[in-house]
């Protein structure tokens, strides 16, 4: 299923349940807080778990790609990027767990400052699911192997749609490396 109707989905009961509940009673924001924290420890926790499952596995193995050029972000060219599977795994594990305390500080934010309390019934189911269905927790936790969907490089989610994955093909990264163009090395 996909995960952009299951979040949908998962946003909508969500709102319905926050509509029922009495926020203005202290002991019901006291126990959202609670779930809100046990969620994002939870979340935690399994990247945490997940980034050493990858520096046992040590998989020292050669990655070459060509990644996209990307307008949004000021690159205009594609760049060869040559890294192990361990190091491109743990960059995308660090980015999840970036995206935790992004979230977690967003999130204080809103309920500490801005005194909303519906933002933390809401997102403390979202970063578990999300957590669950990330690829990398799928190929570390779940044992799933990695072809298809699971295949690195991952095709990077874009918020207007498909973004063009990163080239794998062998004439690409052939020319990548002869016109000088990248060859970045990722430690």
């Amino acid at each position: 299923m996909n995960p952009a109707f299951t979040n949908l989905g998962v946003m909508l009961v969500m709102m319905q349940v926050s509509k029922k509940m009495d926020w203005e009673n202290p002991s019901t924001v006291f126990y959202v807080r609670i779930l809100y924290s046990v969620c994002t420890l939870f979340c935690l926790a399994v990247y945490l778990y997940v980034r050493q499952q990858i520096i046992s596995k040590n998989d020292l193995t050669t990655m070459k790609y060509v990644e996209p050029a990307s307008p949004f972000g000021g690159s205009s060219e594609e760049k060869l990027i040559v890294t192990t599977v361990k190091d491109y795994d743990l960059k995308q594990i660090q980015s999840s767990i970036k995206g935790v305390f992004t979230g977690l500080a967003m999130m204080g934010f809103m309920h500490l400052y801005m005194k909303y309390t519906n933002p933390l019934l809401m997102q403390s189911i979202s970063p578990v699911k999300s957590a669950l269905e990330s690829q990398i927790v799928k190929i570390h936790l779940f044992g799933k192997p990695a072809i298809g969907d699971l295949k690195r490089p991952f095709a990077a989610a874009s918020m207007f749609g498909a973004a063009a994955p990163a080239k794998t093909d062998k004439h690409t990264i052939e020319t990548a490396e002869v016109s000088g163009n990248g060859g970045v090395k990722e430690e």
